[in-house]
């Protein structure tokens, strides 16, 4: 008799166990821990909690890899916004990049790691409307900074700069609102000028000097109406 009690109270609790999940509230919204499987599969592809049809907490996204869910990314909500703190994930379990965003738009500081390590190899910054915006660096795997550059609006806005893992600068470039526009300057990882000229909306224009050792070697005109274009000084 004791044994079918427990029996009974065993399959009343795993019942009452599935029950707690995927609910509605009185209004028809979601409500309560909420689990999902790929389709036609027992594969988890998320978890996590509404109330009052919204999310709230943390949410967990898989992959399906071969029959088992591995864990993709996690998105931790701000109460009573739609913004939510995300983060995504290697296979290893590794964070591949992190940062906000509101509903499916990135905002704010996003972070992106090298592979197979915790260097960070690029920080960027969005504005409110998903863009780029401000100044964005980009990281050699031992932390140096290799490219630093302006952007508004999503587009490349100002001074670019390359650097070398000496800390040298090896290039220059100015931008106008995307396009390559106004001096630029390149240098070998001794930090000696290599090419100078001006970019005009993405075109090289008028006079690109090259050099070598130190000393001017070839001029190139790149002014759509110069008679000569090439012009060699040795």
């Amino acid at each position: 008799m004791k044994q079918v009690f427990f029996v009974c109270a065993l399959l009343i609790g795993v019942v009452t166990s599935a029950q707690t999940y995927n609910k509605f509230d009185s209004n028809g919204k979601r409500d309560g821990e909420w689990k999902k499987n790929f389709d036609n599969t027992d594969v988890l592809r998320y978890e996590g909690t509404f109330s009052n049809g919204e999310e709230i907490g943390v949410f967990k996204f898989y992959k399906n890899i071969n029959g088992k869910a591995l864990l993709t990314a996690t998105r931790e909500f701000k109460p009573n916004t739609k913004e939510a703190k995300v983060t995504f994930f290697a296979s290893n379990g590794k964070v591949i990049s992190e940062g906000r965003m509101r509903d499916k738009t990135y905002i704010g500081d996003w972070k992106y790691y090298h592979n197979n390590s915790t260097q960070l190899m690029t920080l960027e910054h969005y504005n409110t409307k998903g863009f780029l915006e401000g100044v964005r660096y980009i990281y050699y795997p031992q932390g140096q900074v290799a490219e630093k550059s302006l952007y508004e609006h999503g587009k490349l806005n100002g001074k670019a700069i390359g650097y070398a893992e000496n800390g040298n600068v090896i290039k220059i470039h100015h931008y106008k609102m995307g396009a390559l526009h106004g001096e630029a300057q390149f240098f070998d990882e001794a930090g000696e000028l290599l090419v100078e000229g001006m970019y005009k909306n993405d075109q090289k224009n008028g006079v690109w000097k090259y050099y070598e050792n130190g000393q001017l070697k070839e001029e190139k005109d790149f002014t759509a109406k110069s008679n000569n274009p090439y012009k060699r000084t040795n």
